[in-house]
């Protein structure tokens, strides 16, 4: 059960170095070139596609953990 805990921790610094690695880019590129209003919302639209994907899979993963080692996860 120790390692859980380790494993946990490195994929949240992951997650966290992964999130600023990619807003840091948006930022950088974003001062580079001129982004009319309308490709600015096509942008946001397709990151917050892939967030909200990638959340589903962190989320099904989670629980699919739990499971597997044996975690009561029914609401009382």
């Amino acid at each position: 059960m120790d390692w859980v805990l380790v494993v946990f921790v490195l994929f949240k610094g992951l997650v966290f170095v992964t999130g600023m690695v990619f807003a840091i880019k948006w930022h950088y590129d974003r001062e580079k070139m001129t982004v009319d209003r309308r490709a600015l919302l096509g942008m946001g639209a397709k990151y917050l596609a892939v967030f909200m994907l990638l959340l589903l899979v962190v989320l099904f993963l989670t629980f699919g953990l739990a499971r597997t080692l044996g975690m009561d996860l029914s609401l009382p």
